[in-house]
Formats: structure tokens, C-alpha cells, sequence
């Protein structure tokens, strides 16, 4: 059964005898090459892509780059055919007798007749279901954190001593070790024993792993394996070995495999390398950049402390210019006191002189009672001559604008029109009359005079 679930086409010769006994007259005749096309097309129609599970025999590597093998199991084979555009993706080159898996196009060969598989793909047996299970447990201890990049711890710079979980027979132990013996020589390493493959290879892994963290004798532990097969590489895949990795209390670089290898011991690590050799170029400072620095440093140093020595010197000979004999300093001090005697002297005289001073001239500010009331008479009398020539000079004054005012008033007295002559016109209610026409004939009126008062009647009215 094909895996598209459509039954496999089986060709039969007998199927056509009937037809070759026969004659056929209207039948076209095919050559051969046309016969091995059609029985190619028809393959190549009806079974489609699939994966073939077999042992490799006669397998030849031809010099264009083709690879031409044999699939076979107990009871059958078939002619493989893989191309150089194909196999140089593949993670290794197959020997006979090994159990793979490849992803087949069922073809001819026209040239040969030959039924043959085109191989687009190749792996070792059972690796599809390795990658299955790899794939399903990475993502369980990934739910569960054990991949947190923010759980990842920096390597110490420079550390004191490394660990190293591999097989002492390994050659990765070899290439850390060449590693480590040209980048610092004089780092310790202590190795922690075990078997990197085979059956329970994954479990004591994981035991020297946790033997490692409990001695506690080195700072960053490396895990290491050289390259291999999905199946060599398999004892990294074990849940126990990236528990231990990420349970481990000291970092941990993991350097399983090659570039293109990955474990979950990979994911579990604080760091990952490349390599084995990898790991311990970024677990190992480099001892040659690190005497450099060093040397850089005793420079700067040094070129300090001269600097330092030349600035100390300078003030020793400034201080040293500073430094009296003691006999000029009490010299020195001696002329000092005399001085402030000397101002003492003066000050005291000055004061002395100042209060002096300051007595005679509270004695002239000093008076006597008569001296108090004959001032305070002078005062008096000064103050009565400003209150006459004040009063003096109000009347005055008042006199004036009483003038004044007496003058404007004479001016606007009525009595004073009268007496030039003129006379007001009266009504009985003593309303004055100042128009004609507010008369009436045979209506009494009154006429005042300058002196006196007449009584009148109107006889007749008229406007001017």
C-alpha cells in the first residue's frame, strides 16, 4: 500500500501474452527506447514520493558526485540512484550495510530498463522517529522554563578552575584539552568520567553532571562530545541529562557535535558551543591577551608612580625652602611680640586720647538749670512774635477779602439800582413784574423807590 493509500501497479508479462499471440495489424510498433519511456511514465504517474526503509549494499560514489547503491531487506532489493544536487545536503555519506531510510521517486532507467529509485533525501533508520520524540520533549521542558534564556548566567572571566563531563577516550576531551593548553596552560581541570553513547550513556551523563555540582571544585563545567551520528548524539537528548544541566549550581557550556548539531543538552546549557574546542575557547580567557594587558597595565603604572614620585619630590623641595632654622623662627617671633607690643602700646594711647576727647565734649554738651530756662525763654519769646506777626497778618487779611467781598456786594444791591433812579414793579403776592404783558387794565400794582413805596393802578398796556 502506497502511502497516498492507492494500491501499487503491478506490471505482468503473461498479462500480454494474449495480445502478442493474436496478430494486430493496427497495433504501432515500439521501439525499445519508446517502450522504456512509457514504462517510466507510467511509474512515475502512479507511485508517487515515499520513504523506503532498507540495508545499503554495493554502494559506489561515482566521480561526477552520484551516489549508486543497493536498498535490500530479507526478501527483496532495488537499484537506488542519489544525485550530487541531492546527497550534498545529507548529514552523512551512507557505507554498506548500514540501515537507511531515503525519500524515493519510483522511476526507470530507459538506457538499462532498470527499475531504480531517484533519492531525494537520506537518513538513518528510525531517525524521523528520533526527531519526533526530540521535538515532543524539547517542547515539555520548554513549557516548563528549563529553557528560559533569562535563567542564563554569565561566565565567570576569569575562572579558577574547569570541569569537563566526557569520555576520557573521546577525542573531544583531546581538542579541549590542546584548547585549553594553548589559551591558558596553568588553568586545573578536573574530568569527570563517563560514556557519551550507548545504552544508559544519557543517565551517567547526568549522575557526573550532578557529581560535578555537589564536589563544587570548578567554576564552569564543560559537556562535551566530538561529532556523530543523531544516534551517537542521542545521550544529549535525555530528559535526566538537561534536568542535570539546568539543575547544575556552576554554569555550563555545552559542546556536543558539530555546527550543525543540536541536543537538548544545547537548549539546557548557559551557553552553547559550536564544538567542543568551542567550548573551552569561551570558557578559557587567553592567557597571551591577558599578559598583554597586563604589561599595558605595569606601564601605566609604573609611569604613574614616576609621575607620582616627580610631583612628590617637587613639594619636598618647596617644603624644604619653607624650613627655617629654629633660632630665625624665634627670631622671627621675637620681632613678632614686639610688634604687638608695639600696637598695644598705641592702641591703648589712642584710646586713652579718644576718651579724652569724648569727656570734654559731654562737658560742653553738659548745661545748667538757668541755662535751660533762659533758652527755653529765648524760645518762648520767639514763638509769641511768630503768633503776633501771624495774628497781625490774618486780620490783615480777613480785612482785605471783607473789602472784598463788602465791595462785590455793593455792587450787586438792589437798593443801589434804586438809587440811581430806577423802581420795581410789584403784583399784590409781591411777585415782580419784569413784562407788560403780564398786566391786566384796572389791576393794582405796586412801585418800590429808592426810598418809599406807591401804590397804582394800570390803565392800559402795550409792548415796546
Amino acid at each position: 500500500m502506497n502511502p497516498d493509500g492507492r494500491e501499487p501497479v503491478i506490471l505482468h508479462a503473461m498479462d500480454f501474452l494474449d495480445d502478442i499471440s493474436e496478430p494486430a495489424p493496427s497495433l504501432p510498433v515500439l521501439t525499445v527506447s519508446e517502450l522504456n519511456r512509457m514504462a517510466r511514465r507510467a511509474l512515475e504517474s502512479q507511485l508517487p514520493l515515499l520513504w523506503v526503509e532498507g540495508e545499503v549494499s554495493n554502494f559506489m560514489r561515482a566521480a561526477s558526485g552520484h551516489w549508486y547503491f543497493s536498498l535490500k531487506d530479507a526478501n527483496a532489493q532495488v537499484r537506488c540512484v542519489m544525485f550530487r544536487g541531492r546527497n550534498q545536503f545529507a548529514d552523512f555519506t551512507p557505507a554498506n550495510g548500514d540501515h537507511v531510510e531515503i525519500r524515493a521517486l519510483p522511476s526507470l532507467y530507459e538506457a538499462r530498463g532498470e527499475f531504480q529509485l531517484g533519492a531525494e533525501a537520506i537518513r538513518r533508520a528510525g531517525a524521523g522517529r528520533l526527531y519526533e520524540a526530540f521535538l515532543k520533549l524539547k517542547a515539555k521542558l520548554e513549557a516548563e522554563g528549563l529553557f528560559d534564556p533569562a535563567k542564563k548566567r554569565p561566565l565567570p572571566r576569569f575562572p579558577r578552575c574547569l570541569g569537563i563531563v566526557t569520555s576520557p577516550q573521546a577525542a573531544a576531551l583531546h581538542d579541549v584539552l590542546t584548547a585549553l593548553s594553548r589559551r591558558m596552560p596553568g588553568l586545573p581541570v578536573i574530568l569527570y568520567p563517563t560514556p557519551v553513547q550507548g545504552a544508559g550513556a544519557g543517565a551517567q551523563i547526568a549522575a557526573a553532571i550532578r557529581a560535578a555540582g555537589a564536589r563544587a571544585e570548578c567554576d564552569v563545567l564543560l559537556v562535551c562530545r566530538g561529532g556523530g551520528s543523531r544516534e551517537d548524539l542521542w545521550a544529549f537528548n535525555d530528559e535526566a541529562v538537561a534536568r542535570a544541566i539546568a539543575a547544575s549550581p556552576m554554569p555550563v557550556v555545552s559542546g556536543v557535535g558539530h555546527e550543525t548539531d543540536f541536543t537538548l543538552a544545547d537548549f539546557a546549557a548557559d551557553l552553547r558551543a559550536p564544538t567542543p574546542t568551542a567550548a573551552a575557547e569561551l570558557a578559557s580567557p587567553v592567557r597571551a591577551e591577558l599578559l598583554l594587558q597586563l604589561g599595558n597595565l605595569a606601564r601605566r603604572l609604573q609611569h604613574h608612580l614616576a609621575r607620582k614620585q616627580q610631583g612628590e619630590m617637587q613639594r619636598l623641595d618647596y617644603l624644604a625652602r619653607r624650613l627655617v632654622h629654629p633660632a630665625e623662627e624665634l627670631r622671627r617671633r621675637h620681632d613678632r611680640l614686639g610688634h604687638l607690643v608695639q600696637r598695644l602700646h598705641n592702641a591703648a594711647h589712642a584710646r586713652v586720647t579718644r576718651e579724652h576727647l569724648r569727656i570734654a565734649q559731654l562737658n560742653q554738651r553738659l548745661v545748667t538749670p538757668h541755662h535751660v530756662i533762659q533758652r527755653d525763654q529765648q524760645r518762648l519769646d520767639t514763638l509769641a512774635g511768630r503768633a503776633r506777626r501771624a495774628a497781625l497778618g490774618g486780620f490783615v487779611q480777613r480785612q482785605l477779602n471783607l473789602d472784598r467781598h463788602a465791595s462785590s456786594l455793593a455792587h450787586l444791591n438792589p437798593e443801589s439800582v434804586l438809587a440811581r433812579g430806577y423802581s420795581i414793579v410789584q403784583l399784590d403776592d409781591g411777585a415782580v413784574v419784569q413784562d407788560a404783558a403780564d398786566l391786566n387794565a384796572g389791576e393794582q400794582i405796586g412801585i418800590r423807590f429808592h426810598r418809599g413805596q406807591a401804590r397804582a393802578k394800570v390803565e392800559s398796556t402795550r409792548e415796546d
